[in-house]
């Protein structure tokens, strides 16, 4: 089989809000160093639960918004502030359409 003219293959990582994801963790599915996550945390992008990076966990979400954070930085060279906006503001137009489609409208 010839792999050059092979489409490239991606790895699909679906998580349910009740895994726990460790700070390494985070790190290893973002490919990111653990400043950027720590970072991420606080700009108010993530929120992990426990006191201390050792100890942080971190809900199946917040790879969704970790990676949307970076990608929006690295991709649209945006600072972290604005990163932090814009997945929130992102967040926001998902749940309003969810909302929408619950009572029968269309978006």
């Amino acid at each position: 089989m010839n792999t050059e003219n092979s489409a490239p293959q991606f790895a699909i990582c679906i998580l349910e809000e009740q895994t726990q994801l460790t700070l390494t963790d985070l790190c290893r599915a973002c490919a990111v160093h653990d400043e950027q996550i720590i970072a991420l945390v606080d700009a108010g992008v993530l929120e992990p639960q426990g006191r201390e990076p050792g100890h942080w966990r971190f809900g199946g979400a917040s790879l969704h918004r970790a990676r949307r954070a970076l990608r929006l930085q690295r991709d649209l060279e945006i600072d972290l502030t604005g990163a932090a906006l814009a997945v929130e503001l992102l967040d926001e137009i998902e749940s309003l359409r969810t909302r929408l489609r619950a009572v029968g409208g269309e978006y």
